[in-house]
């Protein structure tokens, strides 16, 4: 067997996935990681798997496309999963975590293997000598962007996220505020924050008039649409932040006894719960606005913020054009990308796709070829996404979904009952995939 380092580019979820599959097979890592000396705009902690966009990992259950996706990478071994698992806080039927004991588990499991080397420093250029995985995410450093995009011999694409903000809990009006969660689905771990229509209307108005960052002038501004600024949503209609992340289904007022027009839910950030994350408030308001405009909540007259929201670019490739299902380059096979910076959006799948380029990183050190998983399973349909040609004019990313698997034979299934369905193949053919692939019993 050949024993050579492999370099890997960023220590977020999918570098630090990536290294733990490496190395738990006995290949050294060479970790490179640029915080604590240079943060991104968004990362604040000196620790490597910082979350930053919102502690939650989306749905727990087997039968939705997050609950699938986190099933395959448990069956998969995934540190990542078994961290968060390990560091979880109450959210309902959604897996939150505490996100700074969250990195320290991550960051621990790490140093307690054999052959890890981490460098603290910002790389500028790519080795080309090497095997590297480059996983710096969406937030990669412009220096790197610019090697990256000389190599491939075009620009990056790219588009714009937002982060919500956080409130202390204890600056909340509890008298307007209450526990639920909607359509009395688990336990109540949302805090909900109620609004009358006119209250609604008027802070609508307000969100739509008042003060963004602006983009650079070089930079268009193209929105996921799974993670639009709230602003944005806003300004789509009169109701569709009513219909949307502020519906009210289920959610009766116990204070008043009756269904508030709109609600704003807050889930806990933090195990000790003295810290609030306002779900689905993604924001590019400059921070005296957020600050005016999100205390119009009545509950939140007095809100102290622990974080602001804030607006950053999104670096991701063309992937279909320029990437093997092995997530290699077509152009350098001896450079492989995981994570966000592929093409794919959040955090379980910037996880999955580390996995994947770990295990490839090992098949190409031993000689032994491995196929991906069928595109009946979650990883292997993301795969698929990232490295076939986009139906529409340009590749965008992708979050997990039931609509990127290969579809049921049996058409006519109520909705439920086909994800559980999907759910059911999706393991029974990824467990049969496994017994194949020998990489993955060392």
């Amino acid at each position: 067997m050949t024993v050579a380092r492999v370099n890997i580019i960023g220590g977020g979820l999918a570098g630090c996935e990536a290294a733990w599959q490496i190395l738990r097979r006995g290949h050294p890592v060479r970790l490179f990681e640029m915080k604590p000396h240079q943060f991104s705009p968004a990362h604040k902690l000196k620790h490597l798997a910082e979350l930053v966009c919102s502690n939650s990992l989306k749905s727990n259950d087997p039968t939705s496309a997050p609950g699938l996706l986190k099933a395959e990478l448990r069956c998969l071994d995934s540190l990542i999963l078994a961290s968060a698992d390990e560091t979880s806080v109450p959210a309902g039927s959604a897996l939150a975590v505490d996100r700074e004991l969250f990195a320290r588990s991550v960051e621990s499991a790490l140093e307690a293997q054999d052959g890890l080397i981490i460098e603290r420093r910002e790389i500028r250029d790519i080795p080309l000598d090497d095997l590297t995985i480059i996983a710096t995410g969406p937030l990669t450093s412009d220096a790197l962007a610019r090697s990256l995009s000389d190599l491939l011999g075009q620009s990056c694409l790219y588009f714009y996220d937002a982060i919500a903000p956080i409130v202390e809990a204890d600056s909340i009006d509890m008298s307007s505020a209450y526990w639920a969660s909607r359509y009395d689905k688990g336990t109540p771990d949302y805090l909900n924050c109620p609004l009358s229509e006119d209250e609604y209307r008027h802070f609508r108005h307000e969100l739509i008039s008042g003060n963004k960052v602006a983009a650079r002038p070089f930079e268009e501004a193209r929105y996921f649409e799974g993670c639009l600024p709230i602003e944005v949503l806003a300004d789509r209609g009169e109701n569709t932040l009513a219909f949307g992340p502020m519906k009210p289904v289920g959610l009766v007022d116990p204070h008043t006894e009756k269904l508030p027009y709109a609600v704003v839910q807050m889930r806990k950030e933090n195990h000790s719960g003295t810290l609030l994350n306002l779900v689905g408030f993604q924001t590019k308001l400059t921070w005296p606005e957020q600050k005016r405009i999100f205390r119009m909540i009545p509950a939140l007259r007095k809100a102290v913020f622990a974080r602001m929201g804030s607006i950053h670019r999104n670096t991701y490739i063309n992937a279909p054009e320029l990437l093997l299902s092995s997530l290699q380059l077509k152009i350098n096979p001896r450079v492989l990308l995981a994570g966000q910076i592929t093409g794919v959006e959040g955090y379980l799948e910037s996880t999955a796709m580390g996995l994947w380029a770990g295990l490839i990183a090992v098949s190409l050190l031993e000689g032994n070829p491995i196929a991906p998983p069928p595109p009946t399973t979650a990883i292997g349909a993301l795969l698929r996404h990232l490295t076939s040609p986009p139906l529409g004019a340009r590749f965008e990313p992708m979050n997990v979904n039931f609509g990127i698997l290969d579809p049921l034979l049996s058409p006519r299934i109520r909705k439920q009952e086909k994800h559980r369905l999907y759910a059911d193949r999706a393991i029974t053919e990824l467990r049969e995939w496994m017994a194949h692939t020998p990489v993955l019993y060392r």
